[in-house]
């Protein structure tokens, strides 16, 4: 008796070269696909990072600005504790007052160093733009030219930064008298 009976499939083993071409087209563009998810999240996970930082950055540099504005406001008080300070003592009449005012200045300015506010000093430095403002000139041969010789208005740092620039007199060279004027 003699059986009909022929495989589907080749008797070596092998499946037919049609079949495999396929899975393996498949299993390259499911591997493509997955790489290519992978890029995407790679790339998201990146600007996620970026923006975080970024705003933090940002956060941060609107917290110094609100921060520097504020002290701004408080700097005038301060300048009338010292013009308070500069004034003539009263001959001991006043001499309580006098002292609790030294007091609240004294700890007006602990506060304010503790924030990273300093104040600095400009006389018999060289005129610097970046942290004077020339209010006045006086004419002074005993003082190089462009030389801070009194302050009319203190300056502050805050980290290092210049917070409020000092308004300062600056010296410089007495004018020479034009040829024509020595004549006349």
């Amino acid at each position: 008796m003699q059986d009909d009976f022929t495989p589907a499939t080749d008797l070596s083993g092998s499946e037919p070269t049609e079949g495999r071409d396929a899975a393996r087209a498949e299993l390259e563009a499911k591997t493509r696909e997955a790489a290519e998810a992978q890029d995407r999240y790679l790339r998201t996970l990146a600007d996620f990072d970026n923006f975080r930082r970024r705003v933090n950055r940002e956060r941060e540099e609107w917290r110094r600005q609100a921060q520097e504005e504020l002290l701004r406001e408080i700097l005038p008080a301060l300048d009338n504790f010292d013009r308070a300070l500069a004034a003539p003592d009263g001959g001991g009449r006043d001499g309580g007052f006098r002292a609790g005012v030294e007091l609240i200045h004294r700890d007006f300015l602990k506060a304010l160093e503790r924030l990273g506010v300093r104040p600095f000093s400009a006389v018999g430095e060289a005129f610097d733009p970046l942290r004077h403002e020339a209010v006045a000139r006086t004419e002074r041969t005993d003082v190089a030219d462009h030389t801070v010789v009194s302050e009319v208005q203190r300056g502050y740092t805050l980290h290092d930064r210049v917070l409020r620039p000092a308004r300062v007199v600056v010296a410089v060279e007495p004018s020479q008298p034009e040829l024509g004027e020595a004549a006349s």
